[in-house]
């Protein structure tokens, strides 16, 4: 199957006279994928999504939407991009209606199909009844609902999403993210989040940038494998002394965490658990518990920023 690259970015770097804010990133996204962007404040997420989408130059680097350079030909491949900032830009003395009609104005939708646009962004992003309402006047989830909406209103080949369902309730969340799925299976879709669970939930491939550099970047496949548990959690009504636990061949490390259960360590390729048994069965240890832990994304995440950091 041969995959579309709708976005190319190289050696992207942006600098604050001696800050580097973001520093020679390179990567594409294909048709029909979500990106999740990941990293923690202040690593140049927002700074890199300003860039893609046309509202910061970049010092050095190169950036193809659809085929257009966004520096040597802003207008053509602005075209193509469609963009949600973190605090989005409503004009919300207007009414959700006439503010899509501007929108759609400005991004050069044919006099003829503006209706047609219009109506579909509005059904699409779940506004009909709210559609005569001004702006001012609608919760923080419509209005979020309503910057998606200008998002796409063009039908970009590139929608990019920064911090989509930063401020909302649990249930404008679940709503937003239904709405990003929606949208993922006839756009490309960056989303820059701070969420770890968004990434699970909605993304394809992950990439998290640190102090301005590319950590990972890689299928969500890839992430969920370094989740994959490396520890066990046991205890037993009469157990043994620890450095028995530790010569059991496939674990590197034994910790006793009191109340009898411990925590054995082993290398993620070597599967302990078989010989645990085996061991308690026959010298009597009286096994109660036996529970993979998974590592959670934060650990994940939280590990791999600080590997960096150490390097």
């Amino acid at each position: 199957m041969t995959h579309q690259t709708l976005l190319s970015v190289k050696s992207l770097s942006r600098h604050y006279r001696s800050q580097i804010a973001v520093n020679d990133l390179s990567f594409t996204i294909n048709k029909g994928e979500v990106l999740g962007f990941l990293g923690p404040n202040g690593a140049g997420k927002s700074t890199t999504m300003k860039m893609l989408s046309g509202n910061l130059a970049p010092t050095y680097g190169e950036i193809i939407i659809n085929g257009h350079d966004l520096l040597s030909d802003p207008e053509q491949a602005k075209q193509h991009i469609g963009y949600l900032a973190e605090q989005p830009p409503l004009y919300k003395e207007l009414t959700v209606k006439e503010f899509l009609i501007f929108c759609a104005n400005i991004n050069n939708v044919e006099k003829a199909k503006v209706k047609l646009a219009v109506d579909s962004a509005i059904h699409r992003c779940g506004l009909s009844e709210v559609t005569q309402r001004l702006i001012a006047n609608l919760s923080k989830g419509y209005q979020q609902r309503v910057g998606i909406a200008q998002a796409i209103i063009h039908s970009p080949a590139v929608v990019i999403l920064d911090e989509p369902t930063s401020g909302l309730d649990p249930i404008q969340i679940r709503e937003i993210r239904q709405l990003i799925r929606d949208i993922a299976r006839e756009h490309s879709v960056i989303l820059s989040t701070h969420i770890l669970p968004e990434v699970q939930m909605l993304c394809d491939r992950v990439q998290i940038i640190n102090q301005g550099q590319l950590i990972f970047s890689d299928h969500i496949s890839a992430l969920d494998e370094k989740m994959q548990s490396s520890c066990v959690l046991v205890s037993f009504l009469s157990p043994p002394d620890l450095s028995r636990l530790n010569n059991i061949s496939a674990v590197s490390h034994a910790e006793s965490i009191g109340n009898n259960q411990f925590r054995l360590h082993y290398a993620p390729d070597d599967d302990p658990l078989e010989e645990i048994v085996s061991q308690a069965v026959s010298n009597k240890w009286q096994l109660r518990e036996l529970t993979p832990e998974r590592h959670s994304l934060e650990d994940v995440f939280m590990k791999m920023i600080q590997d960096e950091q150490a390097n």
